[in-house]
């Protein structure tokens, strides 16, 4: 059964198992959702569940170093570089952050905090770093209450970052594990929760094994709407409840389709939550568009030369205009030449 919020508040923990500092290094991917959430509620909980695949290479690496305080502070002492530079205009979000978070891990103000941050994907590449960049915060915490509670077990820590993770950002719940996370209670899989993603307990087929996400890069700037935005439109969006069932339905769909290695649902499945995503966008209100010109050439060319090729190349979207092309590994070489007609925009190879 699902973990409760109160069981994530601890106190069952030891200062005393640290002199006077901790040190780790914690690494989260990035992830892109097959099934979307998009609307959410209360304290960053989903209007609907959600399937994510981690990328391998896509991912954020935070280097910590906790020093305990002689006593303990009312707010988390902490300084933040990324790529080994200050940058305080981070600081706000992530203070916000650890104020979410405090009361579940009360021992966070008893130490004075230094991150170190970097990306492996390039930095204002129009990739969202937020996911991947509060679930390592959430995994270098969670590796301390490790340490200061060591009998808590694997499932509790997992949920409990997953868990953390989500008050920074709601997909930062799923950049926590690999391959395929699930994040938002569904009745179909009693073990689903709205507090925290779950990595996938069933067997996915062995055609998603090593299956690649080549990001093409359409737009870097920064996105004109904000995801958060997006997400309170959705409160008063005519088409609310039907898209909470269909993200219902094609949730149960899709972790069939990821049982059964069914490309041509996947595919159809896949490319129809992307479009829907952005549906939901040009008909909230107001409304806004995010795809540009080149983002719907490349998805008629990807279309076109599946069609022509029998290729089982697909492409998925973010809350932006850059595309996800999503194919089996062993398309990549002719998928890469195809892209590389098609486009000179800058592209991320990586793979779930």
């Amino acid at each position: 059964m699902p973990i409760k919020e109160k069981d994530f508040i601890q106190t069952n923990y030891n200062l005393s198992l640290i002199i006077s500092e901790f040190k780790t290094v914690q690494e989260a991917p990035s992830n892109i959702a097959l099934v979307k959430y998009w609307g959410k509620h209360a304290v960053q909980l989903p209007m609907n569940p959600s399937v994510s695949f981690s990328l391998n290479e896509s991912k954020t690496i935070t280097h910590a170093h906790a020093k305990l305080l002689p006593n303990q502070s009312d707010k988390t002492q902490f300084t933040f570089h990324f790529d080994g530079l200050h940058k305080p205009d981070f600081e706000p979000k992530i203070a916000s952050f650890f104020n979410k978070i405090k009361q579940f891990v009360p021992f966070l103000n008893h130490f004075e905090w230094f991150f170190d941050s970097s990306n492996t994907f390039p930095h204002s590449s129009g990739i969202a770093s937020s996911a991947s960049g509060f679930a390592a915060l959430a995994k270098i915490i969670m590796a301390l209450e490790k340490v200061l509670n060591p009998t808590i077990s694997e499932n509790y820590l997992q949920a409990k970052t997953s868990f953390l993770a989500r008050l920074g950002s709601g997909s930062a719940s799923r950049s926590i594990a690999h391959p395929i996370m699930i994040w938002g209670a569904h009745p179909d899989y009693p073990n689903t929760s709205d507090l925290y993603a779950i990595k996938a307990d069933f067997d996915i087929h062995p055609i998603f094994n090593n299956y690649q996400d080549t990001i093409v890069l359409v737009e870097k700037e920064q996105k004109k709407v904000s995801s958060t935005v997006g997400h309170q439109l959705m409160n008063t969006h005519p088409y609310k409840e039907i898209r909470k069932q269909q993200a219902f339905d094609n949730v149960a769909k899709m972790i069939k389709i990821l049982q059964s290695g069914n490309i041509e649902a996947f595919i159809e499945l896949v490319e129809q939550e992307a479009l829907s995503l952005h549906a939901l966008m040009m008909t909230s209100t107001p409304n806004y568009l995010l795809m540009r010109a080149e983002t719907l050439e490349i998805i008629h060319q990807i279309r076109d030369f599946r069609q022509q090729t029998g290729s089982q190349v697909c492409f998925t979207l973010d809350a932006g205009a850059n595309v996800h092309v999503l194919y089996p590994e062993n398309e990549k070489l002719e998928v890469l030449i195809f892209l590389k007609e098609i486009t000179d925009k800058e592209m991320i190879e990586d793979r779930v």
